[in-house]
């Protein structure tokens, strides 16, 4: 078995976390026994570009329990998790070709190791098995079913694909099913990255201005848990629904420039390039921390910020001070990349659980509608949305009413009036 990971002797201390995470994952638990019983996804390749965390390994391991062969990358060099990734090849024979902090061309010839397996399915957070199909590997296409897609940057990059008539086969929208984007954006986000900006800094966050930079769910979720610390929380946007949102959720809405003025903590969630840029830091206050839980590291324009500097030096573990020529210091963290990662340990698992539910239950669709779906990025369907959060709600002890046969005749008929 090929696999390319930092090092094995790290596995039994993968294979705990791993196990630890599986306790807060009943959902996906439940489904990976179904998988074993009913093999859905037998002789199915599956190449996955994936944050290699104990989440993600418990995917994997439901996904191979479905009958699939399952092989996997990084889909950032700061997120993988060495010990998970040991424990994935020593433990559950699962191919890995990921190690923290590799560089930009280990990054790519490990996402070409998955693609040598010539995948049915592939499964992105971020498309960058799509894009590298689509780009250089177009021989593949004919071999892949469908894809999945973990994440908005994602989605975002795929119906730009398809609306220019590039994508060659059907994508499930992962990110979009409301048992992932409701739950995983606001509050996995939410809480990882707060935990990552504490874990690399050690600030106090009470009374501490704090920017939230795009209030999609993500940001949504940062904003509420950085008030809930005390924070005063400043949003920027450039969409006025949202801006109006966090206004009417009782935050302060002010223009990036006026932000960048007064803020001391920043923290992009866009999707976007170049939120924070050179006209930005040279208005923030010496000590300014700047940092990123969008998907790529290109919010940040990290090389304007290194030609207004005369020097940098890490100071911490995650955290770069840019010593300005006039003398400010502005602090990077986890060099731009995802900090709720590259600092922290991403989402708690039990948030993930309904993620990766869908994920695997999007996988088996594929399966099932072979040939009947075209090149465009899909739903999730309804009824996999709803039969998650049924799981989850009985996986928490919860009940919930059911409608009368009163109640469904009133909802479908236009005849009773007042």
């Amino acid at each position: 078995m090929k696999y390319d990971v930092k090092d094995t002797a790290l596995a039994q201390k993968g294979l705990d976390r791993i196990e630890w995470a599986d306790q807060s994952m009943p959902v996906l638990r439940l489904i990976r026994e179904r998988f074993e019983r009913e093999k859905p996804l037998e002789g199915t390749r599956i190449a996955a570009c994936l944050h290699v965390t104990t989440e993600t390994a418990n995917l994997a391991r439901a996904l191979k329990c479905g009958g699939a062969d399952v092989y996997l990358c990084a889909s950032n060099p700061l997120s993988t998790q060495d010990d998970v990734a040991a424990s994935l090849v020593k433990d559950f024979e699962i191919p890995v070709f990921a190690i923290r902090g590799e560089d930009n061309d280990s990054y790519y010839s490990h996402i070409q190791a998955v693609l040598e397996v010539k995948p049915q399915i592939t499964m992105d957070d971020g498309a960058d098995l799509v894009t590298a199909v689509l780009s250089d590997r177009k021989d593949l296409i004919p071999e892949i079913i469908g894809s999945t897609e973990e994440t908005t940057t994602g989605i975002i990059r795929l119906r730009s694909m398809a609306e220019e008539g590039v994508l060659q086969f059907p994508v499930m929208a992962v990110n979009d099913a409301n048992t992932k984007h409701l739950f995983d954006n606001r509050y996995g986000t939410g809480q990882s990255t707060v935990d990552g900006i504490i874990r690399a800094t050690n600030l106090l966050l009470a009374g501490t201005p704090f920017v939230v930079i795009g209030y999609g769910w993500c940001g949504r979720g940062v904003a509420m848990r950085a008030r809930g610390m005390g924070a005063h929380v400043m949003v920027t946007e450039v969409d006025p629904l949202r801006a109006l949102e966090a206004i009417m959720d009782g935050f302060q809405v002010v223009p990036m420039a006026e932000a960048a003025k007064i803020g001391k903590i920043f923290v992009s969630l866009t999707g976007n390039k170049h939120v924070l840029r050179k006209e930005h830091f040279e208005m923030m206050a010496d000590g300014a921390v700047i940092s990123n839980s969008g998907h790529f590291n290109v919010e940040i324009d990290i090389p304007a910020l290194e030609s207004l500097s005369k020097g940098k030096r890490v100071v911490r573990e995650f955290v770069e001070e840019y010593l300005l020529e006039d003398g400010r210091r502005i602090f990077l963290l986890g060099e731009g990349r995802l900090i709720n990662l590259a600092a922290a340990e991403g989402h708690p698992a039990s948030v993930m659980d309904m993620s990766f539910a869908n994920q695997s239950l999007a996988a088996e669709h594929l399966v099932k509608t072979q040939g009947e779906l075209k090149a465009q990025v899909y739903p999730v369907p309804p009824e996999i949305d709803q039969e998650i959060a049924r799981l989850k709600l009985a996986s928490m002890g919860v009940q919930i009413d059911e409608l009368t046969g009163e109640q469904k005749t009133y909802l479908s008929s236009w005849t009773e009036g007042t």
